[in-house]
């Protein structure tokens, strides 16, 4: 099959086609022919940081976390898939674990859901890493209910217009981060309230749209000085939720508002082994309502091959993309 491998970690994106044996797919794993994946954040720090993280893959390196596709052959003991069903999920891309840039793949089935029958099966290989970290960040660690104020930090971002709709779903006043009018008329379609971060301090905003009382939960999908403004802007007594917590704060305010703090590290069943099962679950749950046509994937209008990854993550850099990079794999 061909593979697109990364031979050197940094910004100069030396991927490289190659022949590499088709896999055989193992004990509960199943062999999917890739239609499509995407190129994530943590994709590219992956390709420039390498080393530097634990769980980045030995060189040359099969990268690229999402995916969407066909099963082709079962593994021995796996049972929960058949060939010629479409699947969507995040079964690779990480130490031990080869990623999606390539035309098949061996996943564990543990990590797959049933792909939305409504979606392009490529376009819906876009899907997966975005919507499970939001629906981890909002309801498994945060337990978002109905009527209750939240607030998304990037709100027009990959994971942020996920976050968006969901707490749509479930019937939250959700608010939302963005830099830009085209993000805000983002945010405003999918149901949220856009809040200029440039134009509008964090006190102000909150006094605005929560009467000073605050957010009761607030999830932050940027980190950094971000997370020290979630402090800022939950009201006592509330969650904060982040992705991006590499850094150092000061937990004064997280200590003087009694608030809680949540991290989402959605790879970690990948790294561990451990809690795969809750993957491919929420990944069924995410399918259902893609075809209830209660969540949509923003996809921005430059697609790309997967021979041309690169170019994307050189895109990416750029900062003009607008939702998630589609990387097609298929014919």
């Amino acid at each position: 099959m061909k593979a697109m491998l990364l031979t050197e970690y940094g910004r100069e994106y030396p991927f490289a086609e190659r022949d590499v044996p088709v896999p055989d797919p193992g004990p509960g794993e199943v062999l999917v022919r890739v239609a499509g994946t995407s190129l994530n954040p943590i994709d590219n720090k992956i390709a420039t940081l390498g080393p530097a993280l634990a769980f980045a893959p030995e060189l040359p390196a099969l990268l690229g976390m999402d995916m969407a596709g066909t099963v082709e052959a079962v593994g021995p003991g796996a049972n929960r898939f058949k060939v010629g069903d479409r699947v969507f999920g995040c079964p690779g891309g990480v130490r031990g674990l080869p990623g999606t840039l390539a035309e098949y793949v061996a996943a564990d089935e543990r990590l797959l859901g049933r792909a939305p029958e409504t979606m392009n099966l490529a376009e819906a290989g876009a899907v997966p890493l975005v919507a499970t970290t939001a629906w981890l960040a909002l309801f498994d660690k945060s337990g978002l209910q109905f009527g209750e104020r939240l607030l998304v930090q990037g709100g027009a971002g990959g994971v942020g217009h996920m976050a968006v709709q969901l707490g749509v779903h479930v019937g939250a006043q959700v608010f939302a981060t963005v830099s830009s009018p085209d993000k805000a008329a983002v945010v405003e379609a999918l149901g949220g309230t856009p809040i200029d971060y440039k134009a509008m301090a964090v006190d102000e905003y909150v006094a605005e749209y929560t009467g000073g009382e605050g957010f009761d939960a607030v999830f932050d999908t940027v980190g950094g000085p971000v997370l020290d403004n979630s402090f800022q802007a939950a009201r006592i007594g509330g969650r904060v939720v982040s992705t991006n917590t590499r850094s150092s704060h000061d937990l004064g305010p997280l200590h003087a508002k009694s608030l809680s703090l949540h991290v989402v590290f959605m790879l970690l069943p990948l790294v561990t082994g451990k809690g795969r099962e809750r993957l491919g679950e929420i990944l069924g749950l995410v399918a259902g309502l893609v075809d209830a046509d209660e969540l949509a994937v923003l996809l921005d209008e430059r697609r790309f091959d997967f021979r041309d990854i690169a170019s994307a993550h050189r895109y990416w850099e750029e900062g003009r993309a607008m939702g998630k990079i589609g990387v097609a794999v298929g014919a």
